[in-house]
């Protein structure tokens, strides 16, 4: 005669979850030979012992390193590697068909400079066009250069036109112009203008003139990075440009 399996007996464990809980009941498989406070122990085991998971979690955590490390080299390729300042060989007269000459205006402010925010913008915000002669530029600005035979004044890290010194002076652009590595006005415009080349947006000639075709190359880099539309040399374009 074949032996009768032992059917399965089950038993009720009183399980308490917290404090002042009201006691709960699961039912449990109980072997023979068994209590069901030992059937609880052996499935309790088994249930934290398949819970733990560890390939999964690895894979994803090299996944996110991998993804983390390619943003943050693509940020990097992004910058691109500073630019060195170059001293160009410009033309000794200005192509004003080009570039044609501004006319002074008193105390013209810079069109839409009070959308710029931002201190890298105050210069351009608070500029207007002065009108004085030698002895007064002298005698506030010791530091004067010319550019094309136009005098240019620093101050605050920016050149400025300075009207009114040489009544002729040609000027193609009449607003601040970043002072990038204490070069004159007509080398950092040159450097701009190679720098906006090798890019893709400047086609013309390196003259160091901040003609149309200059500003209209400007804007469109400054559009295309986010960048406030100055269309002129300013510092924030500079620096995404890797010049400083």
């Amino acid at each position: 005669m074949r032996a009768r399996r032992a059917k399965p007996r089950w038993g009720l464990l009183r399980v308490r979850r917290a404090r002042k809980a009201k006691p709960q009941w699961k039912l449990l498989k109980v072997k023979k030979g068994q209590t069901p406070k030992e059937a609880s122990q052996v499935q309790t085991g088994k249930a934290a012992k398949g819970g733990k998971v560890t390939g999964p979690g690895k894979a994803g955590e090299a996944a996110t390193a991998t993804t983390t490390g390619k943003t943050a080299a693509a940020g990097t390729a992004k910058a691109g590697k500073p630019l060195k300042a170059q001293k160009f060989n410009l033309p000794k007269q200005p192509n004003t068909a080009k570039a044609p000459p501004v006319k002074f205006q008193p105390n013209k402010h810079i069109e839409g400079s009070q959308n710029w925010q931002g201190q890298q913008y105050t210069v351009f915000r608070n500029y207007k066009s002065e009108w004085h002669d030698q002895n007064w530029w002298h005698s506030h600005h010791s530091n004067i250069v010319f550019v094309f035979g136009a005098p240019y004044y620093w101050n605050a890290g920016y050149w400025f036109p300075a009207w009114g010194y040489n009544p002729n002076a040609y000027y193609a652009w009449d607003g601040p112009i970043y002072g990038y590595n204490h070069l004159p006005p007509d080398q950092v415009i040159a450097n701009a203008q190679a720098a906006l080349q090798q890019q893709g947006y400047y086609q013309g000639e390196v003259d160091g003139l901040l003609g149309p075709l200059t500003r209209d190359a400007i804007a469109n880099y400054q559009r295309d990075h986010g960048l406030y539309t100055t269309s002129t040399i300013d510092q924030p374009t500079l620096r995404s440009l890797g010049m400083a």
